[in-house]
């Protein structure tokens, strides 16, 4: 109707021909200029943003932080803050309360995150399988770096000899990801039992002191009761505050075992497990190993427990699978391996 109010409004006379006494024009000469103004103001309300600009609101609003959205958005923060400005104008209402270094959805920002959401699952879902005959099947899991490194990546290769057709993209992080929302099919996740819901056990985690062979050879320092840790460097990982006090990982076995005021030689701090591991391994300390995690190492001589300790762990390590994902054969296939390998851990 827009095309055709203009090639009517193109065959009209010459304007000075309508001219009225008073110098403007009558009401029949004026309503089509009129309504082909009015059809070009007004504007659908069910009309779409850019995709992408949905996508980066669904990445702001799940952080709710501007820079990890844009970090995971591969844009800046000052873009990403400029995109949701203008997605705000665009739909004339306020998605984030902006405060203090920190955002809040509004009652509109939470409606728009519920659907966003829900729509940009499904279409991730319907591109992968689009895409599944051309392409080899590719299955996303993300777990944390010390499990990762330690126990996975050494028997991941069983797996891809078994399923040759099958590739395994790895995300090793401390940070919990939203399966649906960022694209993953499983998650391996440390924390307490029955605190993760839907979570299924793979093995529960023992604590014990773990070094070099090296470390406990050297007669100067003896290593052969807990008492004796205070002749070394305790490694440990990175921890917020101060840091003054005994390494947080530290502390429930040396209460256990009665040595709650032991104040070690050194210390070593890491931000990652698998560091600490590492730093042990090379004979820089004694590092708080975790079973099963550290069994590869002690079965190979790398590492050794110059005493026996073991001091049972309120944690354990759990699969949780995307209910989606859970309906492709790669998926159940690499969660039926991974519950196999962990069984024959424990």
């Amino acid at each position: 109707m827009l095309a055709g109010c203009a090639a009517g409004l193109a065959r009209l006379p010459v304007w000075s021909e309508y001219w009225a006494p008073a110098g403007a024009l009558t009401n029949d000469q004026s309503e089509p200029i009129a309504f082909l103004q009015r059809m070009q103001d007004r504007k659908p309300l069910d009309r779409l943003p850019p995709l992408d600009l949905l996508a980066s609101f669904e990445a702001a609003a799940r952080h709710l932080s501007f820079t990890k959205a844009a970090a995971e958005r591969f844009v800046t923060q000052s873009a990403m803050s400029r995109q949701m400005r203008a997605l705000e104008d665009e739909l004339g209402v306020a998605l984030f309360t902006r405060r203090h270094r920190a955002l809040v959805l509004t009652a509109e920002g939470q409606r728009l995150l519920a659907s966003c959401t829900q729509v940009l699952s499904s279409l991730r879902s319907t591109m992968r399988e689009i895409r599944a005959p051309q392409q080899r099947e590719v299955l996303a899991l993300t777990t944390t770096p010390g499990f990762a490194a330690l126990w996975l990546i050494p028997r991941l290769t069983a797996f891809t000899r078994a399923h040759a057709g099958i590739d395994v993209r790895l995300d090793a992080t401390l940070d919990n990801r939203n399966l649906a929302a960022e694209g993953f099919d499983l998650a391996v996740r440390y924390g307490k039992l029955g605190a993760l819901r839907g979570a299924r056990k793979l093995f529960e985690e023992a604590m014990l002191p773990v070094c070099s062979p090296r470390l406990v050879a050297e007669l100067e320092l003896p290593l052969r009761e807990p008492a004796d840790l205070a002749h070394h460097t305790l490694l440990h990982l990175a921890m917020d505050g101060d840091g003054s006090g005994m390494p947080m990982e530290w502390e429930p076995w040396l209460s256990a075992w009665g040595l709650a005021d032991l104040r070690p030689a050194a210390r070593l701090s890491f931000t990652s497990y698998a560091e600490a591991i590492a730093a042990a391994v090379a004979g820089q300390g004694v590092a708080l190993g975790r079973r099963p995690l550290v069994d590869g190492l002690l079965a190979s001589g790398q590492l050794v427990t110059p005493f026996d300790a073991n001091t049972a762990s309120a944690r354990a390590y759990q699969l949780i699978v995307d209910p989606a994902s859970r309906a492709r054969p790669a998926v159940r296939a690499f969660e039926q391996w991974l519950l196999a390998q962990a069984a024959a851990a424990s």
